[in-house]
């Protein structure tokens, strides 16, 4: 039905007859000479209709709006360029030519749409109403275009490496994971229920056990949770596994692949090695476990300074075992009392009782506004000043808790400030960073038991293999690795425990009784025992690689068809009802009660 698409006509095709087909996606009339911007996939081509050259074309043409598919045949033409007129477009690869239009077939009239696609939107629900059309804008088809280059160059990469893509059951057993799973009730075994997978975890172990050694996929994965700008109830892992590897094998291999898919997306080359943190420091220097390292404002530990100070919110903690640190917002001294209201209330919302600041307006610290500045010696101002380098201008921000909860807090405040003063506004670095040694386990107040902070699978360190298999859990550290881009995770993964006695020890760690161990994990307890070999692997979120590659700020816009955020696929309306005899066949009773007809 063509002969090119929109965006391949060049100089090279003037006097050649082309045939296109596309959207309309402008027109423009200059005196009865007919103008419109074809669309397809690929780009536009400008398209004149001239009576002289096609009277039956031309009078066609009036007829023509936005986003009517038409077909057209003509000839390529040079646009006008003198010293006086220049109708040339240096923003469109075919910005030197257009087509004068000898036929013109209007393939299928579009009716008059809910919105222009040329204008930004800010409705949301409207947008994913009519995703289709969503879908025909520039940006959002261009993110469609680069998931799919770097989903292809993942695969690439990984094949090339010796990995084997291989799917797993998407119908599988619920196990305890972390997030609420989506169950499916089961027509022939009435009573019963698979679950959604939250990930292929347990799959890709015995991928391993079976000795496939290099295992990835493209995984769907599905989570019964609460939605936010970069969470959707189901979503896409690159989801890997590796045998008779450590920890620095997956981290290289990974490394490589990002490389690689930023090379393809971007066009930028980026450097390997990435830097290492470990969970320690990244939450001790930036507050987070993914940190933004590109706005600076690191966290700084005041403590031995404070210890003794007269302001006893600060001694108190530091006498109780705590902490005080500190963040100095260069030059925000600035901030207006709303400002500072909100970092007050998001400080309280993480577990602080309120903000600590001071404002160091001028050099000299009687000019400095601080509720507590006056109680505070020679010694520790100038401790302050040192530390943190404080210069007229500057907003100081502290906490005061023991160690993880302050450096949480202050992590949080860290990045409200970096939002307040748009710190990040046209950084286009790419900081790619690996963060290593989480702790194995958390202690939950809730249920009085040790939860596993990854999963109850992931290997402790070789140093603190002992301690567990002991009971000794406080400060168990994890062969955990997250990889991080711009204060975003992209992907975590740890090296798996592979023998039964350890898996054991873990379990015991958790409160899981040998009872409760054989119910869930049975098999992958049993597969133990028959040869596992030592392995590893990672899950990258491929959603939010996009997103990230694409500039965009919600994952919602690099997914084809999302949920908005409440759950809904509003396009088909989905979730719906159940008629009647489907819930009987399933043998669910309806909670559905008909309102009695009134005359």
């Amino acid at each position: 039905m063509r002969t090119h698409h929109c965006n391949e006509i060049r100089s090279e095709h003037i006097d050649t007859t082309v045939t296109l087909i596309g959207w309309v996606n402008s027109t423009r009339d200059h005196g009865g000479v007919i103008f419109i911007d074809l669309r397809d996939r690929e780009g536009l081509t400008q398209v004149v209709f001239r009576p002289d050259d096609s009277a039956e074309a031309a009078q066609l043409s009036h007829s023509l709006r936005d986003e009517d598919v038409v077909q057209i045949t003509g000839r390529v033409s040079a646009r006008l360029q003198t010293d006086e007129v220049d109708t040339t477009n240096s923003d469109l690869l075919t910005g030197e030519v257009e087509v004068v239009a000898s036929e013109l077939k209007i393939v299928n009239k579009a009716e008059v749409l809910p919105f222009q696609l040329d204008k930004e939107l800010s409705n949301e629900d409207l947008r994913l109403k009519y995703r289709y059309l969503d879908l025909r804008r520039s940006r959002l088809a261009s993110n469609l275009k680069q998931r799919h280059i770097l989903t292809k160059a993942t695969r690439d990469y990984l094949s090339d490496a010796g990995f084997l893509e291989i799917e797993t059951p998407i119908l599988s057993k619920a196990t305890p994971e972390g997030a609420r799973d989506f169950l499916v009730p089961s027509r022939i075994n009435p009573g019963k229920f698979y679950a959604l997978p939250q990930a292929p975890q347990q799959y890709k172990q015995m991928l391993m056990v079976a000795g496939v050694e290099r295992y990835f996929q493209i995984a769907k994965c599905f989570r019964d949770e609460d939605l936010r700008a970069d969470r959707q109830p189901e979503f896409t892992q690159i989801d890997m596994e590796l045998s008779f590897v450590d920890q620095d094998d997956v981290i290289g291999i990974v490394e490589n692949m990002l490389a690689t898919m930023f090379s393809k997306v971007r066009q930028v080359e980026v450097p390997t090695p990435f830097e290492r943190l470990t969970w320690h420091d990244a939450m001790n220097r930036y507050g987070s476990d993914k940190p933004e390292r590109r706005i600076g404002m690191e966290l700084i530990d005041l403590s031995e300074d404070l210890k003794d100070c007269e302001f006893r919110v600060f001694s108190g903690v530091i006498a109780n075992g705590g902490v005080v640190k500190a963040i100095n917002a260069k030059g925000f001294a600035d901030i207006s009392t709303g400002q500072i209201d909100k970092l007050t209330k998001l400080a309280q919302e993480a577990g602080a009782k309120g903000l600590a600041y001071i404002q160091a307006r001028e050099e000299d610290r009687k000019t400095w506004r601080s509720p507590f500045v006056k109680r505070m010696s020679d010694a520790e101002i100038e401790a302050l000043r040192t530390k943190l380098n404080i210069e007229p201008g500057d907003l100081i921000l502290f906490a005061a808790d023991q160690w993880e909860p302050a450096c949480d807090v202050l992590g949080r405040i860290r990045m409200e400030v970096c939002a307040l003063k748009n710190l990040l506004e046209g950084n286009d670095a790419l900081d790619f960073l690996w963060v290593t040694e989480f702790p194995l386990l958390a202690y939950d107040e809730e249920s009085g038991r040790h939860v596993a902070v990854h999963h109850p699978f992931t290997r402790p360190l070789k140093e603190d293999e002992e301690k567990l298999k002991k009971g000794e859990y406080d400060g168990l550290r994890a062969q955990a690795y997250d990889v991080v881009l711009n204060g975003h995770e992209l992907g975590g993964g740890s090296i798996r425990i592979h023998e039964a006695e350890l898996q054991s020890a873990m379990f015991r760690a958790l409160g899981i009784s040998e009872e409760e161990a054989a119910e869930e994990f049975a098999h992958i307890l049993d597969a133990f025992k028959f040869g596992a070999p030592p392995h590893g692997g990672i899950a990258l979120g491929l959603d939010r690689l996009v997103m990230l590659a694409c500039r965009e700020e919600s994952i919602r816009e690099v997914i084809a068809f999302p949920k908005n955020n409440k759950g809904a696929e509003l396009m088909t309306s989905s979730p719906a009802g159940a008629t009647p005899i489907a819930l009987r066949d399933l043998r669910i009773k309806s909670t559905y009660v008909e309102k009695p007809k009134t005359e």
